[in-house]
């Protein structure tokens, strides 16, 4: 019998030598990571699927952010919206009732072309691919399909030699559709809400993630769990901090993502907080997270 596979993580270098507790989370969240160099090349992308299976935690707006904040570092970003909810193309200004396709088009039709589906967004450098309602028939018209965990892998394969970044916003669910993200992917980001009742599903997204990597990517890495949400005025967002350094104390990122109505105004907006309320904290937060991804080799 097989050893179970063990979880295997970006390097981390520089929490290596310290006790991670959570006042050090809190001191190094103001931490400033360099202005990484200019590409004078582009492409060989890096695919990072936003995961969790609860609902409201924050993967969307980490998609929609994490990615503007890259393409300001001259990183060229696709954000696929692998949602049926399609709250990623919301909240980026797309009518998903007026659009000639989607990501389930791209998934259910092999001679669909990917380039057909691309949509430019308001923020120079990122595009995206748009999801739709739809989207929720795919896990059942994928039953039958050969090497169905694949699919999204195969979709995105043509255009990874012009992309620097490509970042999956997934659906809050563990099912096929998550499998097929974290398939094609290289790096998982977990965003975590700073409340009781987000961790309890951590545990099974980390199993979930063992098993890609035995059966279709054994090559997957968790690039971090990122904390969101957090209010540091309250003694319950500190607690639940402070579970999450007890139980992730090496996979946690510097960079912590407070509570803010700047993120739901941007939805309203359609568009990004590092355009909306670019001097706010919000974006300050995800600007310091795009240098760390690009700091831990998530991103080159």
């Amino acid at each position: 019998m097989s050893a179970k596979p063990t979880m295997k993580m970006v390097p981390k270098g520089h929490r290596d030598e310290e006790v991670v507790t959570t006042a050090s989370v809190l001191n190094r969240a103001s931490k400033t990571f360099p202005i990484p160099t200019p590409l004078t090349e582009h492409g060989g992308a890096q695919i990072i699927s936003v995961v969790n299976q609860k609902g409201g935690v924050g993967k969307t707006t980490t998609t929609i952010n994490l990615g503007a904040a890259l393409a300001e570092l001259g990183r060229r970003v696709l954000l696929v919206d692998f949602d049926p909810q399609h709250s990623l193309s919301v909240g980026l200004n797309i009518n998903t009732r007026n659009i000639e396709g989607s990501i389930y088009n791209l998934m259910m039709d092999e001679s669909t072309r990917i380039d057909d589906y691309l949509l430019k967004t308001s923020v120079p450098g990122m595009d995206m691919i748009p999801s739709h309602e739809d989207l929720a028939g795919a896990e059942g018209g994928l039953m039958n399909v050969i090497a169905r965990e694949k699919v999204l892998k195969r979709i995105l394969a043509p255009v990874t030699d012009y992309y620097d970044v490509i970042l999956i916003d997934c659906q809050p669910s563990l099912g096929l559709l998550t499998v097929n993200a974290l398939t094609a992917s290289h790096t998982v980001i977990v965003p975590l809400e700073c409340e009781y009742f987000a961790l309890r599903g951590v545990a099974l997204l980390v199993d979930i993630i063992k098993k890609v990597q035995a059966n279709t990517n054994p090559d997957l890495q968790l690039l971090g769990i990122l904390a969101t949400m957090f209010d540091k005025k309250t003694v319950h967002s500190r607690e639940v901090l402070d579970r999450i350094v007890e139980a992730f104390p090496d996979k946690i990122f510097d960079s912590i993502i407070a509570r803010t109505v700047r993120f739901p105004e941007t939805t309203v907006a359609g568009e990004p907080i590092t355009t909306y309320a670019s001097s706010s904290t919000g974006a300050a937060s995800y600007r310091r997270l795009a240098r760390e991804v690009i700091a831990l080799g998530g991103v080159k």
